[in-house]
């Protein structure tokens, strides 16, 4: 296989990174003469992730800022047209004609669109627009496969982060993922885990974009070489050690957990600490981590180092961390340790489960079209479908988040265009699937009404 050269990458990442219909569309638009009608896309998404054992009930937003960065930066090229340029009907004639071309080069800019979407981080829910896209009709609809990659997928992942994080009742959680990760997408999978609720990423590329610094502790590789070499675990340790005295994060499991990495690990600490530096903590990577973050704890407890954190691997979610605290506190009471101290030390790294949405690996997001604007007043478009989660709500419209009288958010709702629902007496609330499904609220029962769509793409970029 021939590599890919810095110049087809731009080919495949920039303007083209789009399905083929969208640019068969778009030309049918120019050649009647309907592109600059101006219309309006919702991007929603049908239902939450269900993952087998247990399904979210929230998604949280995340994406968003990585598709604005495309959209500043992908313009028709003149490589784009002379590939396109070059295809060919079933017959051998030009697929994409040269009006249509001409239209690429002079017209299509992505500034000509506007967006309104919910910022990145928030909680979203199906059945609401959390992006419309308002600009001219053949623009528009070339934006659609863009945005639901980049919304999509990080959507998903920072989803699933959010829900590892709450599983882990405030501990740190740390992205692991990269290396399981469908191919550079890691790097979206890194940040979306970051905007979901980790804490931290081992990506270090991604961390320093971002502004985080990246974490990590050493593999197994490490304590094998020395073993190789005619050393063993004890050696690896001290020079790992000595070369990071203040970051020192030792990996127990290479040999054996209690009897030989949690020991060793120990007499490094001893010498850290003698030597005027106090251990970060150690790794746990495979077996009943449970069981063994006990032992870990029970042994480092006795030799006098209650405060070195326990770093927790291997096949992670949130699934398996509530089972795991859960066994904790229920067996850590029985080897003299306390479980409370023991969950105040633990941190997380969750690799596959996390970038890979393990058990729903993919987000039914859709962009639909939803109004146009023939003359001075949006029609609203709608697609017909005997399964109603497949029918987009209609319309230029408006989304408001609902508080009650405690504060806690108790609703979403979409609104007409018109409609400002900070003004109203009372409400009545209709499931947007559901037929007969309702709920009223009164004005006493409402404490503030949020706006949730915000201009984040302005037709000047």
């Amino acid at each position: 296989m021939v590599g890919v050269t810095p110049d087809e990458q731009q080919l495949a990442e920039g303007f083209l990174f789009t399905d083929q219909y969208q640019l068969t569309m778009a030309q049918l638009y120019v050649e009647q003469g309907m592109h600059d009608l101006p219309a309006q896309f919702d991007y929603t998404f049908r239902s939450y992730p269900d993952y087998g054992k247990h399904q979210a009930g929230y998604c949280v937003a995340a994406g968003l800022g990585w598709l604005l960065d495309w959209l500043d930066r992908s313009r028709p090229t003149d490589a784009d047209l002379e590939l396109l340029a070059s295809h060919e009907s079933a017959t051998g004639e030009r697929l994409f004609r040269q009006p249509f071309l001409d239209w690429l080069r002079t017209e299509v800019d992505f500034t000509r669109v506007s967006i309104r979407a919910i910022p990145e981080g928030r909680v979203v829910h199906p059945n609401e627009p959390i992006a419309i896209v308002e600009g001219p009709l053949a623009i528009a609809q070339i934006l659609e496969t863009s945005l639901l990659n980049h919304l999509n997928y990080q959507t998903l992942i920072a989803t699933k982060a959010s829900r590892v994080s709450e599983a882990g009742r405030g501990r740190p959680v740390l992205d692991f993922g990269l290396r399981r990760a469908p191919g550079v997408a890691g790097n979206a999978a890194s940040r979306a885990a970051l905007i979901g609720g980790a804490d931290f990423t081992s990506n270090v590329g991604v961390s320093h974009v971002l502004g985080h610094p990246p974490k990590g502790t050493h593999g197994h590789s490490m304590v094998q070489v020395f073993m190789a070499l005619g050393g063993g675990e004890l050696e690896a340790f001290r020079k790992f050690a000595n070369a990071y005295p203040d970051d020192c994060v030792l990996l127990v499991d290479t040999i054996d957990t209690v009897e030989s990495g949690v020991p060793n690990a120990i007499t490094v600490f001893e010498e850290l600490r003698a030597a005027g530096h106090e251990p970060v903590g150690i790794r746990l990577d495979s077996g009943d981590l449970a069981y063994l973050a006990i032992q870990a704890a029970r042994l480092l407890n006795d030799a006098g180092f209650p405060e070195p954190g326990i770093v927790l691997s291997s096949n992670l979610d949130e699934l398996a961390i509530w089972q795991i605290l859960r066994q904790i506190e229920d067996e850590a009471p029985s080897y003299g340790v306390d479980p409370a101290a023991l969950l105040g030390r633990l941190s997380y790294g969750v690799g596959t489960r996390l970038v890979t949405s393990e058990g729903d690996p993919s987000l039914d997001g859709v962009y639909k079209l939803t109004a146009v604007k023939p003359d001075s007043e949006w029609v609203p478009a709608i697609k017909v479908s005997e399964n109603p989660l497949k029918v987009p709500i209609p319309g230029a419209k408006r989304l408001w988040r609902i508080y009650d009288d405690r504060g806690l958010a108790t609703a979403d709702a979409v609104a007409l265009a018109a409609e400002d629902l900070t003004t109203v007496e009372s409400l009545e609330l209709h499931h947007p699937n559901r037929d007969g499904v309702s709920r009223a609220l009164a004005r006493d029962d409402i404490s503030a009404v949020e706006e949730l769509l915000v201009d984040v793409w302005n037709e000047q970029g």
